[in-house]
C-alpha cells in the first residue's frame, strides 16, 4: 500500500486546483490579444488562421514528448517547465511583429501548454488514488474558471487602456503566482527507471482515446459553430450570437465544480451514461427549438451533459494497465487535441455536403459514444 504523502491531502489538493487554474488562465489570456496581434504583423483572415494553426500544432506535437517526459521524470519538471513557458511566451506574443517569430513563439506556446496538461492531469489522477477520492471534475472545473477570468481579465484591462504588453505581463504574473503558491505542495515524483518513452495507445486506451475525440470535438464545434447556427438557423442578431456559447461554457463550469459529488455518488460509467444522453438531449433540443430561447436551453444541457465526461475519461487512463499512465494520458490528449483541430473543418464540410443543422445533429451521435464506450472505463484493465 502507497504511503501518504508527507505534505498532506490538502496541500496536494490545493496544488493541483492551482495549476488547473493557471494553465487556463494563461491560455484565455492570449484570446483578447488575437486582434491586437493580427493588426501588429499586418495578416489577412488567410493568414491568421495559419498562425493560429501553429498553436495546434505545437501542442499536438508535443504531446507524445511529454507523456515521455512525465513518464521518465514524474510530473514536477514538465508542470514547471511547461508554466514557466506560459509566463514567458505570453509577453512575446504581445509583441513580436514578424510572421515567423510569431510562429515559432505560438508553436512554443501550445508546446508549454501540452506539457502542462499531461503532467497536471497525471498529477490529478495521483492525487485521487493517494486520497482515494474523486476529484478529477473539480480540476477541470477550476481550468474552466481560469479560462473565464483570464479572457475577463485581459479584456477589462485591454478595455481600460492598457497595452497589449502590460495585460500580458499582469496575466503571467497571476499565472506565475499560483505556481509559485503550488509547487511546494505537489505530490513526491515518481518517476519510472528505463521503459519506453514513447508508446502507441492500446488496449482500454484506443477506445477512451476515441471518446474524448468526439466529446473534444463537441466542445469546439460549440465555441467555433454555435454562434453561426444561431445566426443562420435561428435567425438571432449576430451581436447576440455569443450568447449561445457563453450558455454552454456556464452550464460546463457549473457541471465540473459538481461533478465530484456527482461521480463519487453515481460512478463513471453512469455519468458516461446520462452525460452522454443529456448531451444528445440537448443537441435534440438545439435543432428542434422552434425560438431562439429554447435553443439557448439546448446549449445548456449540451454543456451540463458533456462537463464531466472528458474527467471521468482522463481517471480510467490512469486506472488502466494496458500501458503506464503518464503515457495513456498523453495517447489520450492526443485525441482530444486532434478532435479540437480537426472539429471546425469536419463540421464546415458536412455543413457544406448536406447543411449546418445535419451537421450539428452529427454532434449528438458522436456524443453517445461516452455512454456506448462506458465499458472501458467499468474495467480500464489491458
Amino acid at each position: 500500500m502507497r504511503e501518504p504523502p508527507p505534505i498532506g491531502y490538502g496541500g496536494a489538493k490545493l496544488a493541483t486546483h492551482l495549476v488547473f487554474f493557471a494553465a487556463g488562465f494563461a491560455m484565455a489570456a492570449w484570446a483578447p490579444l488575437v486582434a491586437y496581434a493580427k493588426a501588429r504583423i499586418g495578416l489577412d483572415n488567410g493568414g491568421l488562421g495559419l498562425l493560429l494553426l501553429c498553436f495546434g500544432l505545437g501542442s499536438i506535437v508535443t504531446l507524445p514528448l511529454a507523456g515521455g517526459l512525465a513518464h521518465r521524470f514524474g510530473w514536477r519538471l514538465p508542470i514547471l517547465a511547461g508554466g514557466l513557458g506560459l509566463c514567458v511566451l505570453l509577453p512575446v506574443l504581445a509583441t513580436v511583429a514578424s510572421p515567423p517569430l510569431a510562429a515559432l513563439a505560438l508553436l512554443l506556446f501550445g508546446a508549454s501548454l501540452s506539457t502542462l496538461d499531461v503532467a497536471m492531469n497525471l498529477h490529478a489522477v495521483e492525487v485521487e488514488q493517494v486520497t482515494g477520492g474523486t476529484h478529477m471534475s473539480g480540476f477541470h472545473g477550476l481550468f474552466s474558471v481560469g479560462g473565464l477570468l483570464g479572457a475577463g481579465a485581459a479584456t477589462a484591462l485591454l478595455s481600460l487602456g492598457a497595452s497589449p504588453l502590460q495585460t500580458t505581463f499582469a496575466a503571467s504574473a497571476v499565472t506565475l503566482a499560483a505556481l509559485v503558491v503550488a509547487a511546494p505542495r505537489l505530490l513526491p515524483d515518481r518517476p519510472t527507471q528505463g521503459g519506453a518513452m514513447f508508446a502507441a495507445p492500446r488496449g482500454a486506451v484506443i477506445l477512451l482515446g476515441v471518446m474524448a475525440f468526439a466529446c473534444f470535438l463537441v466542445e469546439g464545434a460549440m465555441l467555433d459553430w454555435g454562434a453561426v447556427f444561431l445566426v443562420e438557423v435561428r435567425r438571432v442578431d449576430p451581436r447576440s450570437a455569443g450568447i449561445g456559447y457563453a450558455v454552454f461554457s456556464a452550464a460546463m463550469v457549473l457541471g465540473r465544480l459538481t461533478g465530484d459529488r456527482i461521480v463519487a455518488a453515481l460512478g463513471g460509467t453512469q455519468v458516461l451514461l446520462w452525460g452522454g444522453l443529456l448531451a444528445a438531449a440537448g443537441v435534440a433540443c438545439l435543432l428542434a427549438a422552434p425560438a431562439a430561447p429554447l435553443a439557448l436551453a439546448g446549449f445548456g444541457l449540451i454543456g451540463l451533459g458533456a462537463a464531466n465526461i472528458v474527467p471521468v475519461l482522463f481517471s480510467a487512463a490512469g486506472r488502466q494497465r494496458a500501458m503506464p499512465p503518464s503515457l495513456a494520458i498523453a495517447s489520450m490528449s492526443t485525441f482530444g487535441y486532434a478532435g479540437i483541430l480537426a472539429g471546425p473543418a469536419i463540421i464546415g464540410g458536412v455543413a457544406h455536403l448536406v447543411g449546418l443543422p445535419l451537421a450539428i445533429a452529427m454532434l449528438g451521435g458522436l456524443i453517445l459514444l461516452a455512454p456506448l464506450g462506458r465499458r472501458a472505463v467499468a474495467d480500464s484493465r489491458p
